[in-house]
């Protein structure tokens, strides 16, 4: 391993600290969503309705895990259970038209936030700071075997 690697490592700590500050503090003032239901909600959104089985996959989390994430979004109005479109016996989840908007209330809200971090940024280093990223996530998934559709 190179310097550079324990940098990435040391610059991807940072990052996710932020983010969990960032949302907790956006979450107390004003209701935002819980991170969860964020990815979970996210997830429902481009792959359509899913089983807890299929979640549970999709997530890398036990059932007990998504059981109560979905609990938790079903309760809220967030998400509904339905009928395996397809014919099957398992009960799917399906984000409401209330889940997706907040999820997109709370993707603007981050949108935001990242525009004014990078507030000084030209489009291209933006650009290309996305396409980095979206790199090192595939790398990840592909490592786990969980590849997470993009819309």
């Amino acid at each position: 391993m190179g310097r550079s690697t324990y940098e990435v490592e040391y610059e991807q700590m940072l990052l996710s600290r932020y983010g969990l500050q960032q949302h907790r503090a956006a979450r107390g003032k004003d209701g935002g969503l819980e991170r969860s239901a964020y990815i979970l909600l996210s997830r429902l959104r481009v792959q359509g309705p899913m089983s807890i089985g299929e979640l549970s996959e999709a997530l890398g989390l036990d059932a007990s895990t998504v059981n109560r994430q979905t609990a938790a979004v079903v309760h809220t109005g967030q998400a509904e259970r339905i009928a395996d479109p397809a014919g099957g016996m398992a009960r799917k989840f399906r984000i409401t038209d209330r889940g997706a908007c907040r999820l997109d209330e709370e993707r603007e809200r981050i949108v935001h936030s990242l525009d004014r971090v990078m507030a000084e940024w030209s489009e291209g280093d933006i650009a290309a700071f996305a396409g980095y990223l979206k790199r090192f996530n595939a790398g990840i998934e592909r490592l786990g075997g969980r590849p997470w559709p993009r819309p």
